[in-house]
């Protein structure tokens, strides 16, 4: 099948500003903080804690996909899912992964690569209960990355759970929870004129510190 759209010819200037090493924190994670509060003010309706999330497995066969956003602080870049889903089987055979923020709106892009693991149960279940009851009924009947036959499967088992919960709170279930990806590797991105973007690069070095450097674009 071939497309009408001539993608060849899909392209935007990127011309609202520059980045300088002047302007870097030496923190990346101050950084990120300040980008991504500003993507919050000016993104409207759209999701500034969507992040894609980068695994591979055991093999190094990759997947990626767009979570959510949760937290974060020193300690990493926190995001919720079920775990048996695909990418949680990832993690458990391959835990190195990477996230990317792409904030068109700014004309930026963060990408951090680091290693993640499980959150503890009690950060698990205080975020879960702290969601709306819609979507802690639709993260316990969904066997997520599973083959189901029909939407009628998934339909039945809402059903079924709120009538057994009706007027209570269900419990976290114990295949669901949090990772927390801790970064090795930051990656701050500006669009500029003519393709020739500005891009930061953070390294965490032996003793804790990062090492900053410019790269071509």
């Amino acid at each position: 099948m071939q497309s009408t759209i001539d993608v060849s010819e899909l392209r935007k200037e990127y011309t609202l500003r520059g980045l300088y090493r002047r302007d870097l924190c030496p923190d990346p994670f101050e950084q990120f903080r300040l980008w991504f509060e500003e993507s919050i003010r000016t993104a409207g309706d759209r999701e500034p804690n969507a992040m894609t999330l980068a695994t591979a497995s055991r093999e190094g066969a990759p997947s990626a996909r767009v979570v959510l956003l949760k937290g974060f602080d020193e300690r990493g870049f926190t995001f919720f899912t079920n775990y048996e889903s695909r990418k949680a089987q990832h993690l458990a055979e391959n835990p190195l992964a990477a996230l990317n923020f792409h904030w068109p709106w700014l004309e930026r892009q963060i990408q951090i690569e680091g290693s993640a693991k499980k959150t503890s149960r009690e950060e698990s279940v205080t975020y879960f209960n702290q969601r709306p009851i819609g979507s802690r009924f639709g993260a316990i009947v969904s066997k997520q990355s599973s083959v189901i036959e029909n939407r009628e499967v998934l339909e039945a088992r809402l059903a079924a759970l709120k009538a057994e919960h009706e007027g209570a709170d269900p419990p976290t279930p114990e295949f669901w929870g949090g990772y927390r990806l801790s970064p090795k590797r930051f990656e701050f991105w500006q669009g500029r004129e003519n393709r020739l973007h500005d891009r930061f690069l953070y390294v965490r070095q032996a003793d804790g510190s990062w090492r900053i450097e410019r790269l071509s674009p």
